[in-house]
């Protein structure tokens, strides 16, 4: 045997994970999902390519380049279809449903002191700490995308032109990544040497459960039927709740409008939650009347210093409409109901979305002209990635015009160099900032 067979042969395979072992993992990733979609895309990053290398670096960029195009958060739709290529169906249901139960109530248990007592200081200062580790978060997934994607001078173009043009120019993502994809689909008919680089990651295929050469599973293989079925599973899922609703409290209630709302809200959040943002609020403030003015930064504020997709947002909407126009119904019990309709309208089309289209996305794996797109695609999501880190920066750094917080500073510089140099994992670098952020305000203010 030659000494370069021995070491191919020498070279580990990837132990496929239980699914009691992912289900503990996703149990976990529900909790420390700070950060919005770009911070839970880094840590998605780093837990499953990096460490547990259940995924390649190139499968992770084809099913989050997918993602990227579709309605709803693109990381609790990442994580479902991370979950259904390892476990099929069930295991796509458990990871897309544990990363939104946790801060769902977490969510409602801040939506109820916010409306029962008002904002406490205790809370406001845990977050505190907690912005700048988020903003660390974020930066760090700059940094190790950007050394896999960002292979030449093209492909850093037009990650800088990406940047210019949603910060500069306040240009929607959809046609960020609409412009990105066409731009590489068309310079890889014409230059494929620079467009050609989401091939891999440098690793041996064999070190990734999930690796770039291997056959997709055949549970992913598309089937007219399997997707007839799952059409009708999902969308009466989707459908029934708010029908429950309006049969119950009436078609003018304010249950059965949040879910009518809030369902038609699910199909058309292009571009992420800020994308949708404005609109859910002119709406709940000036048509419905759900919110008094100013409830709508606070709910903002509680969604992006909770763990979950930032347009979690929409349960605080709901919370504290049917709280605040509870039908005959005590507020507590209304606002329950409204918050986890909301939440179960919101989420429900992502699992269709997944497992509806994910078995075609998965045929197009090895396309090189898809491939040429998604690099493209890549590249420009690091620079919309860029753009949150910078938008984080100034607005933690700088939280009053022309003061810089050194605190805050201090935090995110210790948190980054220790993810990066010493590998920190998430959970300790979100606890102990947060508990940092508490003492510190604790001490300015005694």
């Amino acid at each position: 045997m030659s000494a370069s067979t021995k070491s191919v042969s020498a070279k580990p395979r990837m132990h496929h994970p239980s699914f009691r072992e992912a289900f503990r993992f996703w149990l976990k990733l529900g909790f420390i999902s700070f950060g919005g979609p770009t911070g839970q895309i880094a840590i998605m990053q780093t837990e499953l390519v990096e460490k547990k290398r259940w995924i390649s670096q190139a499968r992770f960029l084809h099913a989050l380049n997918f993602c990227m195009l579709l309605p709803g958060p693109e990381a609790q739709q990442l994580v479902i279809y991370i979950g259904w290529l390892l476990h099929r169906t069930w295991g796509g249901i458990v990871a897309g449903a544990l990363f939104v139960i946790p801060s769902m109530f977490v969510l409602w248990t801040l939506s109820f002191i916010y409306a029962a007592y008002g904002n406490l200081p205790w809370i406001a200062a845990i977050f505190y700490g907690l912005k700048p580790a988020v903003t660390a978060i974020v930066v760090a997934a700059v940094i190790r995308i950007g050394r896999k994607a960002l292979k030449n001078e093209v492909m850093w173009s037009i990650a800088a032109l990406a940047f210019a043009a949603i910060y500069f120019g306040n240009i929607p993502f959809p046609a960020i990544v609409l412009s990105a994809g066409i731009a590489g689909f068309l310079g890889g008919r014409v230059w494929p040497a620079k467009f050609y680089v989401v091939s891999g990651d440098g690793t041996d295929p064999e070190t990734s459960v999930l690796s770039d050469e291997q056959e997709s599973p055949p549970h992913t293989r598309p089937s007219l039927p399997r997707v007839l079925r799952i059409s009708v599973a999902c969308i009466a899922l989707w459908i029934i709740p708010t029908l429950v609703a309006g049969f119950w409290k009436g078609w003018g209630s304010t249950l059965f409008n949040e879910g009518l709302f809030f369902s038609k809200a699910a199909v058309v959040t292009f571009g992420g939650a800020y994308a949708v943002l404005p609109y859910v609020a002119q709406q709940a403030l000036d048509h419905y009347g759900w919110l008094k003015p100013g409830q709508m930064m606070d709910g903002l504020g509680l969604a992006e210093t909770t763990p979950g997709p930032l347009i979690m947002v929409v349960q605080f909407v709901g919370f504290m409409g049917a709280w605040q126009h509870p039908d005959g119904m005590t507020p507590l019990l209304a606002a329950t109901l409204g918050a986890f309709l909301t939440t179960w309208v919101t989420f429900t089309p992502c699992f269709l979305w997944i497992f509806v289209f994910g078995p075609y996305i998965e045929q197009l794996r090895g396309n090189v002209n898809l491939a040429t797109a998604l690099s493209a695609v890549t590249a420009a999501i690091v620079g919309v990635v860029l753009n949150l880190a910078v938008w984080f920066a100034l607005h933690v750094f700088f939280p009053h015009a022309g003061v810089i917080d050194w605190f805050a500073v201090a935090i995110c510089a210790l948190a980054l160099f220790g993810m990066l140099r010493w590998k920190w994992d998430v959970i300790p670098v979100i606890a102990g900032s947060g508990i940092l952020g508490l003492a510190y305000k604790l001490l300015v203010h005694t």
